[in-house]
């Protein structure tokens, strides 16, 4: 099959080949679909066909489209009441990029999208979905909770994915996905497309898929070849800071950047630092920032009026823009794949791009040799510019890179104990003799 595969996917070479309908194919074009990419070569006949398909391929490599437009083509016109197709994405920001993905397809046709997700009121949705729906994009929480009231009548489906299937495993969706699976009909066409394929998105395959047919066009989480990485070592947080100021100066080269942190109270200081600098636009997503703040800074960013956005992990998976110039890790993810889909969003649409991540010397090290040996190459290290100031490392951070490291040490050898296992046992002595002497003394 493999090899029958290939002879299929060389055969393509424009749209035409998949033989859509006019309205499918000229809505593409004018989105400037021009020559398939190696996924949609391979997985578009694959679902044309009507088997079940597990898409592997780098993030920006064109998996959306190779699921929508063969499914947009099986839906094919507006039809009943009910939809006929279900898309699962992990997080609101992708679900409202596949959406958009669909209305720019949909153009000339009459199909009717609805996007579910939460952090708003269900209302507005639920008289979407009232309206008629023949394609339902949703995350599984916001799913299930619609459907609970009655709203969301499944019977009729035909066509299930799930996108970004690492993230939804990351994320513990299985238990949403397993409940979602009991209320859809069993004969069906199901589709899985993923950037990685962990043992935990291959387990959900067994499960999903019934005989899949394979769509894989790299290997296993590498990292695009449009994207050049490096990385700065660096001692502590100021110090990675003003890197960061100094990188942001050149605003020819650093035209749009994105920056990830690991958490938000990490991404709110660098935001508040480049404010102070006045680095040009600067804004910040993550959790608890509203979903209107959220979409206006994603547009933003998406137009060319917003310079650089920091963001955490939560907008890794939904931001979809052809020309962002640099992908900075201001702190090395500690989920591995992470890494793939945060430098993803650089070197897309054939665009080239840069990736830099800031690695602190102490404990980033063994982090970065797991990401090594996920992607299966080197990340080549940097000099640090000679204007770099190097901050000294206060005892507070000190206190964290410690417990950082005893956690890595306890996480290759559970027998390890640690200087703060000792510490917290003492003073758990300590408070068990004081509550002793306590009770005596009543």
């Amino acid at each position: 099959m493999a090899r029958s595969l290939d002879n299929m996917a060389k055969a393509i070479n424009t749209f035409e080949d998949f033989k859509l309908n006019k309205q499918l194919i000229r809505a593409a074009q004018e989105q400037g679909y021009i020559t398939p990419t190696p996924i949609q070569k391979k997985a578009i006949p694959l679902i044309r066909a009507g088997h079940d398909v597990m898409g592997i391929a780098q993030t920006g490599t064109g998996k959306t489209a190779a699921f929508l437009l063969p499914t947009l083509m099986k839906v094919e016109h507006a039809h009943g009441h009910n939809p006929r197709a279900l898309i699962l994405a992990p997080t609101r920001e992708l679900a409202m990029q596949i959406e958009n993905n669909v209305k720019a397809l949909t153009t000339f046709t009459d199909i009717r999208s609805v996007c579910l997700f939460g952090g708003v009121g269900p209302k507005s949705q639920i008289e979407s979905i009232e309206k008629g729906v023949d394609l339902l994009i949703t995350t599984p929480g916001r799913f299930l909770d619609i459907y609970s009231k009655g709203t969301i009548k499944t019977k009729e489906i035909k066509t299930m994915i799930l996108d970004e299937a690492d993230k939804m495993m990351d994320m513990g969706f299985m238990p949403q996905i397993r409940s979602i699976l009991e209320v859809i009909p069993v004969r069906r066409q199901n589709l899985l497309f993923s950037a990685t394929m962990p043992a935990k998105v291959l387990r959900l395959a067994e499960e999903f898929l019934a005989f899949p047919e394979m769509a894989v066009v790299t290997p296993q989480a590498s990292a695009a070849s449009t994207v050049k990485q490096l990385a700065y070592v660096v001692p502590n947080f100021k110090t990675k800071i003003n890197l960061l100021g100094l990188l942001l100066e050149d605003t020819k080269q650093f035209y749009r950047v994105l920056v990830f942190a690991k958490t938000k109270q990490s991404a709110d200081n660098i935001y508040k630092f480049l404010n102070r600098k006045a680095e040009g636009n600067t804004r910040v997503i993550h959790s608890n920032k509203g979903q209107n703040t959220r979409i206006n800074a994603i547009e933003e960013f998406k137009s060319g009026d917003l310079r650089i956005l920091v963001a955490t992990d939560v907008a890794a998976r939904g931001i979809d823009v052809s020309e962002v110039s640099h992908v900075i890790n201001f702190d090395v993810p500690q989920v591995y794949e992470d890494y793939v889909h945060r430098i993803g969003r650089t070197g897309r649409a054939h665009h080239e791009g840069e990736a830099i991540t800031f690695v602190i010397d102490q404990i980033d090290p063994h982090h970065i040799t797991q990401i090594e040996k996920l992607i299966g190459e080197k990340i080549p290290i940097s000099s640090l510019p000679k204007s770099l100031i190097i901050e000294d490392t206060t005892e507070e951070e000190k206190q964290v890179m410690a417990r950082a490291l005893d956690q890595q040490r306890r996480s290759l050898d559970p027998s390890f104990k640690g200087a703060f296992h000792t510490k917290k046992t003492i003073a758990q002595k300590r408070a068990f003799t004081a509550s002793k002497r306590k009770k005596k003394r009543k």
